[in-house]
């Protein structure tokens, strides 16, 4: 193992390849994962907490009544919500490789620093046009980290002991829901202060929090070491609880639960995951759930049963996109094409953000979201089946190929540079 101050990607990318490839005993392969996670996860997942903090804090910000302050009718909260999403998208690829030529201990702070100093200044914005550059900017800065440190995590991982990672680190986007509508509920009572209203003081601090963490992780890092259902409970369940007859305030707390329920979801299914080796049934599991959910809250009326609703959408759709991403890395091989195909996974789902922002726009049913989100769902369902289907073809194609030609792991070197190509390889269902 390096040390703590000599970690770089190429050192990751050796070590994945030393457990897979090495035979070590259960107790010294169980002491080097555990370092990692000691190392590793804590920080990266307290990273996209800050991060998903961000992109979800303006649907906290309308419900605290910056859609009246900025006078955002019509379209205007749908656009300022779905511009953040473009560069977002477009520069995740780049992002990762630049991952790849630099170090994350210089990469990873440096983006944090950008972000943090755009969220801070957020809090000056005071018209729509404003906000809409904001949400732009906010997006090219936050673009690097999601890929990046799941890119990381693939590199040092192997992949059968990924899908719980992934879990671990993706869940923190659901402890940041839940965080959100409390520290959004406390920071409202700040209205007026220092002349900013409520929800200009929620992008303030969260802004000079991420500035803080960003230092902090400077040093830390030298010494140690299906997104369209997602995006549309990030941005507008607090929009969705308030509509059903609650409160503003009440609204920024109820929106806490689903979250919650889906951080334990998220971990226990990534778990799970890890221990059958399996992913496409995680995945179909997870997004029939959120079906139900979604279902609920189209056809009844009740806001408890709307709420419940709410709550099973949360819970299904949050673990199915940890699973994905480990699915995603673990079926490419070699780390460059690993790391691209989880920048372009990542950075195609995102655009979901964008039209998850314009489908919910028929207050209080939202019977175009939610039909739209079950539609995708559906898709995701039928795509996992025929991805599953393939990838057992696949396997199958190979299998046969090594018993006719007598290839063994004993001849793994001879197609260690031909990644998934590799008749040695194994795609995980």
């Amino acid at each position: 193992m390096p040390s703590s101050s000599e970690i770089s990607v190429n050192d990751a990318s050796r070590n994945e390849k030393d457990l897979e490839a090495t035979e070590l005993n259960s107790t010294e392969r169980t002491r080097i994962l555990r370092k990692l996670d000691v190392h590793l996860l804590p920080f990266v997942s307290l990273l996209y907490l800050l991060s998903f903090l961000d992109r979800s804090n303006v649907g906290n910000a309308r419900v605290a009544g910056m859609s009246t302050d900025l006078n955002l009718v019509g379209y205007r909260y749908n656009i300022a919500a779905a511009v953040f999403f473009i560069l977002y998208s477009l520069a995740e690829v780049p992002s990762n490789i630049a991952l790849k030529l630099f170090r994350p201990s210089r990469w990873i702070p440096t983006i944090m620093v950008a972000w943090g100093l755009v969220m801070t200044l957020m809090c000056l914005v005071n018209t729509f046009q404003g906000l809409v550059v904001a949400r732009v900017f906010l997006g090219l800065t936050e673009a690097g980290l999601f890929p990046g440190v799941t890119y990381y995590i693939s590199l040092w991982y192997p992949r059968v002991e990924r899908s719980m990672r992934i879990a671990i680190f993706f869940s923190a986007a659901t402890v940041a829901g839940a965080f959100g509508g409390i520290l959004a509920y406390a920071i409202e009572n700040m209205e007026g202060i220092a002349g900013l209203h409520g929800w200009q003081w929620i992008f303030c601090l969260e802004g000079i929090g991420k500035l803080l963490c960003a230092t902090y992780h400077k040093v830390l890092i030298e010494r140690e070491r299906l997104l369209v259902p997602v995006y549309a409970i990030a941005l507008f369940t607090p929009t969705i609880i308030n509509e059903l007859g609650y409160s503003a305030a009440n609204a920024q707390l109820l929106s806490v639960p689903p979250f919650v329920c889906s951080c334990i979801f998220t971990i226990l299914v990534g778990i799970l995951s890890d221990k059958y080796g399996l992913r496409g049934p995680f995945v179909i599991g997870g997004a029939f759930v959120s079906l139900l959910g979604y279902l609920t809250l189209y056809t009844q009326k009740s806001a408890n049963a709307s709420y419940a609703g709410a709550v099973l959408a949360a819970i299904g759709v949050y673990p199915t996109i940890a699973v994905d991403l480990a699915w995603a890395s673990s079926n490419a091989g070699g780390d460059v094409k690993r790391g691209v195909v989880l920048a372009m996974v990542i950075g195609l789902g995102n655009l979901g953000g964008i039209c998850s922002s314009f489908i919910y726009l028929d207050p209080p049913r939202f019977h175009i979201g939610h039909g739209t989100i079950m539609g995708f769902l559906s898709l995701s369902i039928l795509l996992s089946l025929f991805a599953m289907w393939d990838f057992n073809r696949i396997n199958k194609r190979k299998e046969a190929l090594c018993r006719e030609q007598g290839i063994t792991h004993a001849k793994k070197d001879e197609f260690v540079n031909m990644g998934d190509d590799s008749p040695l390889f194994r795609y995980t269902i």
